[in-house]
């Protein structure tokens, strides 16, 4: 089947989920579109609102539903749960979140046992990690968004100081979605050029390092400061997920996932470059890291490891 032909859920309808919603419409990666919250009206009405704007894209089914109603989906986008507030880190939301995740993913899974299920909720990496433990689905399986965003923020910043096109610039964010985020400077790059020579060969002065780190992390802290939530940048990150697993793109992307030994590391779900493709996630690339930030990326994952195990979930 074909991206187009395919069913997919979401699970939660808030600023992210119906931002999502939105994105996979118009991609016109889905020939059926179901939405599900615990707030059935909300559902309805973005469903409704959705539907309406369908003759401008690929054939679509937009509709409201129930559990049931993700039987055959493809995947599903799982977005339910409490937002980041103001001054909250994403850490912050562990209990509340983990508490939506164990009450909703077993019914999830009942209707849906085939569906690849993409983690958004956050803090994304310990929510991905308890999917893995609730689900009993295989680690292919559940991908979390991961530092895809970030590694597109991180892209951004610098596309803005080199005044080269984003896309042209080669630049990863790892280990944790949050605070402990590791910026592998050692191996970005612009055509294949090290972001230190190519300014050098632009007549460009040297980057600020730490300042360009700073704005990527804290980037969602201070879009909630003006407008209280995140939610149109992860919603097209989340539509190149599906797209490269639905499409079977074999596409390099920075999702969150189990480690088995990559860096020495396993029992944590954080982001490395990982190749997706119909059957999910694998073949996580553990990249030749300067040695300080592979000290970063193992302090990342000791950040994720003790939050879980204080959750009860290791």
């Amino acid at each position: 089947m074909g991206p187009g032909s395919h069913k997919i859920g979401i699970i939660g309808v808030g600023a992210v989920g119906s931002a999502c919603a939105f994105a996979l419409l118009a991609g016109g990666l889905a020939g059926e579109l179901v939405l599900v919250d615990v707030n059935r009206e909300r559902a309805a009405g973005e469903a409704m609102d959705l539907a309406h704007g369908t003759p401008f894209v690929r054939p679509v089914k937009v509709y409201d539903g129930d559990w049931a109603d993700l039987e055959g989906a493809g995947a599903v986008v799982f977005t339910a749960g409490v937002g980041q507030k103001p001054g909250e880190t994403r850490l912050d939301l562990i209990n509340r979140n983990l508490a939506v995740l164990k009450r909703a993913l077993p019914t999830v899974v009942r209707a849906a046992p085939g569906a690849m299920l993409i983690m958004v909720t956050n803090p994304v990496d310990v929510l991905t990690f308890a999917a893995l433990r609730i689900s009993g689905l295989g680690p292919e399986k559940v991908i979390g968004s991961g530092t895809v965003l970030d590694s597109a923020r991180f892209r951004q910043a610098l596309s803005c100081r080199y005044g080269v096109e984003a896309r042209n610039i080669h630049a990863y964010v790892l280990g944790e979605h949050g605070d402990s985020e590791v910026f592998p400077w050692s191996i970005a790059n612009i055509a294949g050029v090290g972001l230190e020579e190519f300014a050098r060969l632009s007549g460009l002065a040297q980057l600020s390092r730490g300042e360009i780190e700073t704005e990527v992390r804290s980037a969602a802290y201070s879009v909630i400061a003006r407008k209280g939530v995140t939610n149109y940048a992860v919603s097209l990150a989340v539509r190149r997920i599906i797209e490269a697993v639905l499409g079977d793109e074999q596409s390099i992307l920075t999702v969150s996932g189990l480690l088995h030994g990559e860096y020495g590391l396993d029992g944590v779900c954080l982001s490395l470059p990982c190749i997706l493709d119909h059957s999910g996630r694998h073949k996580a690339l553990a990249l030749a890291l300067a040695p300080e930030e592979e000290t970063a990326l193992r302090d990342s994952a000791r950040v994720l490891k003790s939050v879980i195990a204080e959750s009860g979930l290791a």
